[in-house]
């Protein structure tokens, strides 16, 4: 059992990320320590600032630079891009629930 739900969250680790970001701006380890919170499973680092990069690279996300004491933290806030892609993210979990829930209800 637990492999199998191991495996289902890993598959919705990225929507998860761009929900999160829509949210509020959030920097790695706060994105890590919610989605521990929410699912009870750690984010890798590996995943999560490849992941962060790419989105900022391909203008999904913008990035804001705070000091924090002696440390520099980069926060990540969705674009309206990202927004978008969040939107269509949702469509499609929208329509694969339905389709489930419909079947579900049929059996």
């Amino acid at each position: 059992m637990m492999r199998i739900s191991e495996g289902f969250l890993r598959g919705l680790e990225k929507p998860v990320i761009l929900w999160l970001l829509s949210r509020r701006p959030m920097y790695g380890y706060e994105i890590m320590a919610e989605f521990m919170r929410l699912t009870g499973r750690r984010l890798k680092p590996s995943i999560i600032y490849p992941f962060l990069r790419r989105l900022e690279a391909e203008g999904f996300a913008s990035v804001q630079w705070s000091v924090n004491g002696k440390r520099r933290i980069k926060s990540y806030t969705l674009t309206e891009k990202g927004e978008l892609l969040l939107g269509k993210v949702r469509k499609i979990f929208a329509q694969i629930m339905k389709e489930f829930f419909l079947e579900l209800m049929e059996k």
